[in-house]
């Protein structure tokens, strides 16, 4: 379908990617392509037990004995769809769409986070006329939840001192920092008791939701911490319980939808849906400029067959009203960039548990545990249990750097257009691959790409020929 979008190669070896199941934690398929396509070209590759391979190319003549270069991106991505898609994750491929400048999935995630990144690289492992120094393109596993992949990674096979990382979502924006973070998964384990009767189904949708590093600051509303404040609100209708509830789709993107259903007598039902109408005026309003289509939809429920305690009920609903979300602190030193957050990213109900999984961000360590230790002081109090996991540093900014002084001239004479240079509040992992590689100058780059993490995730054609032209005008340089 991509055959005739240039750059050419790009989109082949992008399109291929899109054909292979690779949810985070599913990815034995891709990485094995990724293996069979070094093997086919006689290029040496080494795959790990976390499934991160490693490809080495030569480099090319006049440039054989120059230092290698690091090519690095993720081959995982977000697995999220819309409610009317019925695509398959597991073995259905991407199915694509171009809209104008624009390729777009129908109904899912594209995947160009990050397999545009790893297009280029097998695009330049598979070019016999693009001059370039030795090569060695790592790419990763499970960096959505949590960055498993890289911080697994033995760095033996690697001798690279000049690292690109191509995971930045903004042509023109060059990343030389980022935050770290960790991951905090909350779970309670209520009683759940048989229940009869009617109750009512609260949804809370229409949220742009987006990547919760990256668009933290536009503080858009999320579904979970917005049912938290519905159902606090319908606590003035008198006593319900919890019945079924959920929301989010990954730890790493706000989340657009939740829904709960609650169970209660008729008259306390009553006065519920009353409420909720009510309150959920007054969030329109409140969202009206980030959130424009929030709608809160209250339906009846014929039959309610188990629901949780009203005292589990109570604090359930407690910690999604009183745990914080969103931007904590803004950087004193950078103008707009955020410096603390956090995002409630699932809520989910498992057999015997209901489980919410917070990410936690700071380019602060101290910060960060702070954030993280008031949330499990808060879990505590209301009985629930906490376990971090996917903890990841922060990559610091590096006063000295080649290739970042590089990337801007370089930027410039292919552009025309200035270069920016900036810190992120996303998670990189260059924080992980820093640590492992201290020797080694990094710089993160892409395309322009928008609403990642969603069903509504787009790339531009053009920009991805941009930063192709780019790519390849600083391996020229890198002598």
């Amino acid at each position: 379908m991509l055959k005739n979008l240039k750059p050419k190669q790009v989109f082949h070896y992008f399109e291929e990617l899109t054909a292979i199941p690779r949810c985070s934690g599913n990815e034995k398929q891709v990485s094995d392509y990724l293996v069979n396509f070094a093997k086919q070209r006689k290029l040496k590759v080494f795959q790990d037990k976390a499934l991160n391979v490693i490809i080495k190319k030569p480099g090319t003549a006049g440039y054989e004995k120059s230092p290698a270069v690091i090519i690095q991106g993720h081959m995982d991505m977000v697995c999220g769809k819309s409610k009317k898609s019925s695509h398959d994750f597991t073995k259905e491929p991407i199915s694509l769409k171009i809209d104008g400048d624009f390729l777009r999935a129908n109904g899912t995630t594209l995947g160009a986070d990050n397999g545009i990144g790893v297009a280029y690289g097998l695009a330049i492992l598979d070019s016999k006329d693009i001059p370039h120094p030795p090569i060695e393109l790592l790419v990763t596993t499970d960096e959505e939840t949590g960055m498993h992949g890289a911080a697994s990674l033995k760095t033996a096979h690697l001798t690279g001192k000049t690292l690109l990382n191509i995971d930045a979502e903004e042509e023109g924006v060059f990343f030389v920092s980022c935050a770290g973070g960790l991951i905090l998964i909350n779970e309670f384990t209520p009683r759940w008791k048989k229940t009869s009767g009617s109750g009512l189904l609260i949804k809370i949708s229409g949220l742009q939701g987006g990547h919760s590093g990256l668009e933290i600051v536009k503080q858009r509303a999320n579904a979970i911490k917005l049912l938290g404040r519905v159902l606090d609100s319908a606590r003035k209708a008198g006593e319900f319980n919890i019945s079924a509830i959920s929301g989010g789709s990954a730890h790493n993107a706000i989340a657009k939808e939740a829904q709960v259903t609650v169970a209660a007598s008729s008259s306390v039902l009553k006065k519920i849906k009353v409420i909720v109408k009510g309150f959920s005026g007054e969030l329109k309003k409140e969202f009206a400029s980030a959130d424009p289509d929030l709608q809160v939809a209250v339906t009846a429920v014929d039959k309610v067959a188990t629901s949780i305690g009203r005292g589990s009920t109570a604090r359930l609903i407690d910690f999604l009203l009183i745990a914080p979300n969103g931007v904590q602190s803004m950087s004193p030193d950078l103008e707009n960039l955020v410096e603390s957050s956090l995002n409630f990213g699932v809520l989910e109900q498992l057999e015997k548990s209901i489980k919410i999984t917070i990410s936690v961000r700071s380019s602060v360590t101290s910060i960060r545990e702070e954030i993280t230790r008031g949330l499990e002081a808060l879990a505590k109090r209301v009985g629930a249990k906490t376990s971090r996991t996917g903890e990841y540093p922060a990559w610091h900014y590096q006063a000295d750097s080649k290739i970042r002084d590089l990337c801007v001239a370089v930027y410039k004479e292919v552009s025309g257009s200035d270069a920016s240079i900036q810190a992120i509040h996303a998670g990189l992992e260059c924080g992980l691959l820093k640590e492992k590689l201290p020797k080694t100058d990094m710089i993160s780059f892409g395309p322009n790409l928008y609403s990642v993490h969603t069903p509504d995730e787009y790339l531009s054609i053009h920009s991805v020929a941009n930063m192709w032209a780019f790519l390849k005008a600083i391996l020229i340089k890198l002598k």
